[in-house]
């Protein structure tokens, strides 16, 4: 089985900083996309960031230019750098993986909470 933890998660007043990260472990032979989404107070869960195996990056267009996702496929670990963050940006924000281990399979981490005062 494979297992995604995250952490970083926590309270933070706007303009501030987190860093989230996510490690996955357990029967793995590649991992292929790794993304972040996020489930904010009241909504639906809203991707967010995604990073391919080879580094390539997206952002839903509200984060562009604050999140910075990367990787360290030594570690099997996604990051997710937040800066400038805003009070809209308040929620529990999960990895999402997608994992060859005996077949390709798709994982999620069980999330960690981020909010932002204002």
């Amino acid at each position: 089985q494979v297992q995604l933890v995250e952490s970083g998660g926590g309270l933070v007043q706007a303009g501030g900083s987190l860093r989230l990260s996510c490690a996955a472990s357990g029967r793995i032979f590649s991992i292929n996309t790794m993304a972040w989404y996020r489930l904010p107070p009241g909504k639906q869960r809203e991707w967010v960031a995604g990073i391919t195996s080879g580094g390539n990056t997206n952002y839903e267009d509200s984060v562009k230019g604050r999140f910075t996702i990367s990787r360290d496929n030594a570690k099997n670990t996604v990051y997710l750098q937040m800066n400038s963050l805003k009070p809209e940006d308040t929620a529990v924000y999960y990895c999402n993986a997608w994992v060859r281990g005996v077949n390709l399979s798709n994982y999620w981490g069980q999330g960690t909470q981020v909010t932002v005062s204002s």
